[in-house]
C-alpha cells in the first residue's frame, strides 16, 4: 500500500472485488493518531467517519482506498476535529497518487481523455490542473516589474475581450483583465499600490482610455507608444482612398486595384519579386495622386524609428510633419496632427527602445490555444492558462490540453 498507493500510517485490512471496482480496506494505526492541536499523542477518540477515495486504477479496474478517519480530542478536550489524512486531501474524492498522475496526462492529453481510463467525470480532472495553476499563478509577482505592455486581445464573439498586462524583461504575464480600456485595470492598479513596484516605462497604442489610465496611476512612467500600433493606424486610413478609388474605377483599372490592399499594407521589404507584388502596387497607385502621395509619406515615417539617436529623431519627426502638412492629402494631413500630439511617446523609444511586440507573440499564442480548444466555458480557467503561457516552450502546434471543456465544440478532438 505504501510503494503502490503512498498509504502510510494505515494497516491492510481486506480487498473487496464488486461493480468492476477494486477496493482496499484499511485501518489507522493507533500509534500514528495526533492531536488536532500541537500532534500530541495524548488524544481521546471521538468516533470516526467512513471515507472512500479513488486512487490509480489497477489495469482497467477502478480502485478505491476505504478508511475510517477517526475524530479525536486533545487531552484539555476543548478541541475535537479529524486526525489529518497524509495521502488524501480531505474535500477530495480522490488520493495525492491519483492527483499527480491526472495532472500529468492533462498536460499531454486532452480533458476527456484523461478522464474516460481514470473513471471520473471530465469536470474532475478539469479542476486538478485548474487548482494547480491558481496555486502556482493565480496571483503573480508584480514587485519587480519595471518595463510593461499593455494591449487587448478579442477572445470571443460579441467583441469579448481581455486586457494584458507584460513584463517586457521576462516575457511573463503580469495579469489578465476582463474587456477592454482602462476599467479592465483597475484589479492590476490595486495590486501594484500594493507591491510598490517602480515602474519605469509603459508601451502601448494610442488610444487614449490606456493613455489615461497609465497617467492616472503611473503618473512617473514613461509612455511609449508603439511601432507596430502607429503603422497599423495609418495602413488603416489608407483603407478608405484605396476603397473609393475601386468604386470610382473602370473594368481595367478595377483589375488592377483589386487585391491590392495587403501589398500597399506591405513593406517594401516583404514584398515578393517573384510575384510581381512590387509592381502591382506601383500600378495601383498611378491610377492615383492622393492615394500615392500618402502610400509613400507612409513608408518613409518608417525611418523615424531608425535613426541613430533622439536628436536625429525629432529633425525627422519635425521634417515629415511639415511634409504631410504640405501635401495637401486630408489622411496624411490628420495622420501629420495625431503624430504631433504623441510627439513625447514616439520619441520616448529612444529613451526605452520597447514595443509591444513581445506582447502581439503573446497574443498569438493565447488566440492558438484557444482555437486549438475549441473555445472555453471557463473564463477564470482561460485566465489561468495565460498567466501560465511563458511556460510553453513547444510550438503551439503540438496539442496543448487543457482547455477542452464538457460541452464545448468537439470534445474528441485533441485541443
Amino acid at each position: 500500500m505504501y510503494h503502490a498507493f503512498g498509504v502510510r500510517g494505515y494497516r491492510y485490512v481486506r480487498t473487496e472485488y464488486q461493480g468492476g471496482q477494486t477496493t482496499f480496506i484499511i485501518r489507522p494505526e493507533a500509534k500514528t493518531l495526533r492531536g488536532p492541536v500541537g500532534g500530541s499523542r495524548d488524544v481521546r477518540p471521538k468516533g470516526r467517519i467512513e471515507r472512500r477515495s479513488r486512487s490509480l486504477p489497477i489495469g482497467s479496474r477502478a480502485t478505491i482506498v476505504a478508511r475510517p478517519i477517526p475524530r479525536v480530542a486533545c487531552a484539555a478536550g476543548h478541541v475535537t476535529r479529524q486526525v489529518q489524512v497524509p495521502f488524501a486531501d480531505p474535500r477530495r474524492s480522490y488520493t495525492q497518487a491519483f492527483e499527480r498522475s491526472a495532472l500529468e496526462l492533462a498536460r499531454r492529453m486532452t480533458i476527456l481523455d484523461v478522464a474516460k481510463p481514470l473513471g471520473v467525470s471530465g469536470d474532475v480532472v478539469k479542476d486538478i490542473p485548474k487548482r494547480d495553476l491558481s496555486r502556482r499563478y493565480a496571483k503573480p509577482k508584480l514587485k519587480d516589474l519595471r518595463r510593461i505592455a499593455i494591449d487587448e486581445i478579442a477572445v470571443g464573439e460579441g467583441h469579448r475581450s481581455l486586457t494584458v498586462v507584460l513584463d517586457l524583461e521576462t516575457g511573463v504575464v503580469a495579469f489578465v483583465g476582463d474587456g477592454k480600456g482602462g476599467g479592465a485595470l483597475k484589479p492590476f492598479w490595486k495590486r501594484l499600490r500594493r507591491c510598490r513596484a517602480d515602474i519605469e516605462a509603459v508601451a502601448i497604442d494610442m488610444s487614449a482610455a490606456y493613455r489615461e489610465a497609465v497617467a492616472a496611476h503611473l503618473p512617473k512612467a514613461t509612455v511609449v507608444f508603439d511601432h507596430f500600433h502607429v503603422i497599423k493606424l495609418f495602413n488603416d486610413k489608407l483603407s478608405d482612398p484605396r476603397r473609393s478609388l475601386y468604386h470610382q474605377a473602370d473594368e481595367a483599372q478595377k483589375k488592377v486595384v483589386k487585391g491590392s490592399r495587403w501589398l500597399l499594407l506591405k513593406s517594401p521589404g516583404n514584398l515578393d519579386p517573384e510575384r510581381d507584388e512590387a509592381g502591382r502596387p506601383e500600378e495601383a497607385l498611378k491610377l492615383n495622386k492622393p492615394l500615392a502621395v500618402a502610400y509613400y509619406l507612409k513608408e518613409d515615417l518608417r525611418q523615424f524609428w531608425e535613426q541613430p539617436g533622439q536628436r536625429f529623431a525629432t529633425a525627422f519627426l519635425n521634417g515629415w510633419v511639415c511634409r504631410a502638412a504640405a501635401s495637401g492629402v486630408r489622411i496624411v494631413q490628420q495622420m501629420a496632427r495625431t503624430l504631433e500630439a504623441h510627439r513625447a511617446g514616439l520619441l520616448a523609444s529612444y529613451a526605452y527602445p520597447i514595443s509591444t511586440g513581445p506582447l502581439e507573440g503573446t497574443n498569438h499564442k493565447i488566440k492558438t490555444m484557444k482555437r486549438q480548444a475549441y473555445g472555453s466555458r471557463d473564463q477564470e480557467f482561460f485566465k489561468l492558462k495565460i498567466l501560465a503561457i511563458h511556460e510553453t516552450r513547444y510550438a503551439l502546434g503540438r496539442v496543448d490540453t487543457q482547455l477542452v471543456q464538457l460541452g464545448e465544440g468537439r470534445q474528441d478532438s485533441p485541443v
